[in-house]
């Protein structure tokens, strides 16, 4: 099956809006993400009780875990699927959505029967404290053991979804969730509501993330036989060309998610030395931080369609000037949110919480964040590139160097040298020196696949 619109979209519409059909509904189904975790902590902070926020930082490195299942299985199984429909391998583009599919599922059930079983240890290895381990429980009973498949289904769904152009859809099957999230949390939280606190954001979560997938669900029904996602169960298997094809991808961007974890658990390890205000302080901080890098990262998640297809096909002209045109744009933007969040961190924090205690803390440890926002975003556009291109030894080495050989590092000799606050400025400099690797290796790599592939001066672009 060959979907003309969809060989439009990827072979002759302009680049600008190619990127800007793709990018702009992954971007916008990102924000919304984040204002749903930012609803979980902006409620949850309107009881003033900085246990129950704490709570909601301390269980964000098990929902970060989640990433480590998506990218394996979405962005291994999308990449794949791309790079197989610019070969016009149809065959290839079904069994690797299914493998995806199937390998999701059986993914979340695994890692809601490990936390459920090592929950405590778990915690206390997080940072939870006998002040805060009750509260943090209640959230993840909700989020981990109950939710862990449906949260993992429905992003790796968007993903195979978006991989063949659908963007739209991905969003709007993302954003549905996110949106009865936002509803369902002051109703679940708050006195006036059902008064459940912390348990009561991981319950709206729950049930947002079943909704989201009954959307995806719908969808392929009203699709079928118009739509390269497959998930019939014949088409599933572990065939050696798929299997290779999608962990060849998937592995190392689920390693970067695993590493992104342990950052943060030693964040968080180091925060909570200081008292439940400085973690809660942290929490809206990350969260607050958590807007921008998640434009970047969907925006780098957005063109991935579209990089893999034209550097499947050959056409690295068209492929180069995606990823320049969503550079600039990334750029701009960021600068202008790092002026934003630098001048106005009180207010920004402020928004959250009324403990002027925390908001001091808070303010300080935004603006470290956000220094790092624009060199964030030529990170992770590299990192796309790679994963895009099926190069995910090259999205190792840039998860390994940011990670363990810079940003942890970072954390201890700050934390030493400036207790507390130094802790926010480990990120900034470990983007510096990624982004100019970052920089090096693109152009390197652009300069062999313009050698491999010679396209004619007149390729549509």
């Amino acid at each position: 099956m060959e979907d003309t619109q969809k060989t439009e979209l990827f072979e002759r519409m302009p680049v600008p809006r190619a990127v800007m059909k793709l990018a702009v509904p992954t971007v916008l189904s990102s924000l919304v993400m984040v204002l749903y975790n930012l609803a979980d902590t902006y409620f949850v902070g309107m009881l003033n009780d900085a246990v129950q926020n704490a709570a909601v930082t301390l269980a964000a490195p098990l929902l970060l875990a989640f990433n480590a299942v998506n990218n394996l299985f979405g962005v291994g199984s999308s990449s794949m699927m791309s790079r197989a429909l610019g070969k016009k391998d149809y065959d290839t583009v079904y069994r690797s959505s299914a493998f995806g599919f199937y390998c999701a599922i059986i993914a979340g059930l695994l890692f809601s029967v490990a936390y459920t079983v090592f929950q405590r240890p778990l915690l206390v290895l997080l940072g939870g404290t006998a002040e805060t381990l009750d509260a943090t429980m209640a959230y993840a009973r909700w989020t981990v053991t109950f939710g862990a498949v449906p949260a993992i289904l429905n992003v790796v769904m968007a993903y195979l979804v978006r991989s063949e152009g659908s963007a739209m859809h991905a969003s709007i099957g993302t954003m549905s969730g996110c949106f009865l999230n936002i509803l369902l949390d002051p109703i679940f939280i708050l006195p006036w509501g059902l008064n459940m606190g912390a348990a009561g954001a991981g319950l709206a979560t729950f049930l947002s993330s079943c909704v989201a997938c009954l959307y995806f669900f719908t969808l392929l029904y009203f699709k079928r036989g118009k739509t390269y996602v497959c998930i019939k169960p014949s088409m599933f298997g572990f065939r050696k060309q798929i299997v290779v094809g999608v962990c060849t991808v998937g592995i190392p961007a689920s390693i970067q998610n695993l590493l992104n974890v342990t950052g943060m658990s030693v964040l968080n390890n180091f925060t909570s030395g200081f008292g439940s205000d400085a973690v809660a302080a942290m929490g809206i901080a990350q969260k607050i931080n958590s807007v921008t890098v998640q434009i970047a990262l969907g925006l780098s998640q957005g063109i991935m369609p579209l990089i893999s297809y034209n550097y499947a096909s050959g056409n690295v002209k068209r492929m180069k000037k995606t990823f320049f045109f969503t550079a600039r744009i990334a750029l701009a933007f960021l600068i202008l949110m790092e002026i934003v969040y630098f001048f106005g961190a009180h207010i920004w924090v402020g928004l959250f919480m009324q403990n002027p205690h925390i908001v001091d803390y808070g303010s300080q440890f935004l603006r470290g964040f956000c220094l790092g926002m624009p060199f964030l975003a030529m990170d992770f556009l590299a990192v796309g590139v790679f994963q895009a291109t099926g190069l995910g030894k090259n999205a190792f080495l840039f998860a390994v160097l940011r990670k363990v050989v810079l940003e942890i590092p970072a954390l201890f000799l700050l934390n030493t040298l400036f207790p507390l606050y130094g802790l926010a400025y480990a990120q900034f400099v470990a983007e510096i020196i990624l982004c100019v690797a970052a920089v090096i290796v693109l152009a390197r790599l652009f300069r062999k696949w313009e050698q491999r592939y010679q396209k004619p001066e007149n390729q549509s672009e």
